[in-house]
């Protein structure tokens, strides 16, 4: 039985890291949430029920923690391109789709966010 695309959404990941050009931005870690949706084929999974055959989220999700927390960007930009380029390591995947709100970033807004998006 073939199946549409599955679709992986990691929902509200908040962490904490360098982010920013102005100096109490390179001193101070600030938070940033990030939202990241992942589409690849789920046919094999489905009919072998297999862990090998599926995409491993928490692997997808560790690599991200790690490289946000150990990580000094200036951009926005170039944060989300990093988190991006992780997602769609995993040969399967056919789209991904990654954004990321910096949270208290203008004065009177509650975040400003920036996506990016990778299809195959």
């Amino acid at each position: 039985m073939p199946l549409s695309q599955a679709i992986i959404k990691v929902t509200n990941l908040r962490l904490r890291t360098f982010i920013g050009f102005n100096q109490d931005e390179r001193d101070k870690q600030q938070d940033v949430v990030i939202n990241i949706e992942i589409h690849y084929p789920a046919d094999r999974s489905f009919q072998t029920d297999d862990v090998a055959d599926a995409l491993n989220y928490k692997v997808i999700t560790k690599k991200v923690i790690q490289h946000v927390e150990e990580g000094r960007f200036l951009l926005l930009e170039k944060l989300v391109a990093d988190v991006l380029d992780i997602c769609r390591e995993h040969p399967s995947v056919t789209l991904a789709r990654v954004t990321i709100d910096k949270p208290h970033a203008l004065r009177f807004a509650d975040s400003v966010s920036l996506s990016l998006e990778y299809q195959a």
